[in-house]
């Protein structure tokens, strides 16, 4: 199916790309996530303040997780990808609503990059493909959560545009 769509469903993602736009960036490709990258995916997201209290250990239940979003069309764990090396993810998700005259929307989560390669444009290309994919899928809104704590993702995410236009609330079950 081109990235156009059809009838019968939803455009596809684009295909993997690479952003290398300033010299001092690394050349990274970001694509959609396979099973053999998800050892590095969890160990992104536990080598991280918050990730180090509830990430990590046994890999079953993320391979769960995992199976569960690769059936989901409409759910992307992206990597960005240096070398042979995972060196960042996001979950992206699309959602489509009723509100906002029918908007769909891209939900990314669970945004992380390699500590040591903080600062180098990793971030900024993960999002370069997460906005040209929602793109793609009809999305006219991008939207995201991140904990209270973390100053700097929030300064990052308002240079790339976002607003903070919400507060959140979340519930354990």
């Amino acid at each position: 199916m081109s990235a156009a769509g059809s009838a019968s469903g939803p455009p596809e993602p684009p295909e993997p790309s690479t952003h290398a736009e300033q010299p001092d960036r690394p050349e990274v490709t970001v694509r959609a996530g396979r099973i053999e990258d998800l050892e590095a995916i969890v160990g992104l997201l536990a080598h991280d303040g918050l990730g180090r209290g509830r990430d990590g250990g046994d890999l079953a239940p993320y391979a769960a997780a995992f199976a569960r979003m690769v059936a989901d069309r409409n759910q992307i764990q992206a990597v960005a990808e240096l070398g042979g090396q995972v060196v960042g993810t996001m979950q992206f998700t699309i959602i489509h609503g009723l509100s906002r005259r029918g908007t769909t929307r891209a939900q990314i989560e669970g945004v992380r990059t390699l500590s040591t390669l903080r600062g180098r444009g990793i971030g900024e290309q993960l999002f370069a493909w997460a906005f040209e994919t929602a793109r793609a899928k009809g999305a006219t809104l991008v939207q995201l959560t991140s904990d209270t704590s973390r100053g700097n993702a929030h300064r990052f995410y308002e240079r790339l545009g976002f607003v903070a236009s919400h507060t959140g609330f979340k519930k354990e079950l």
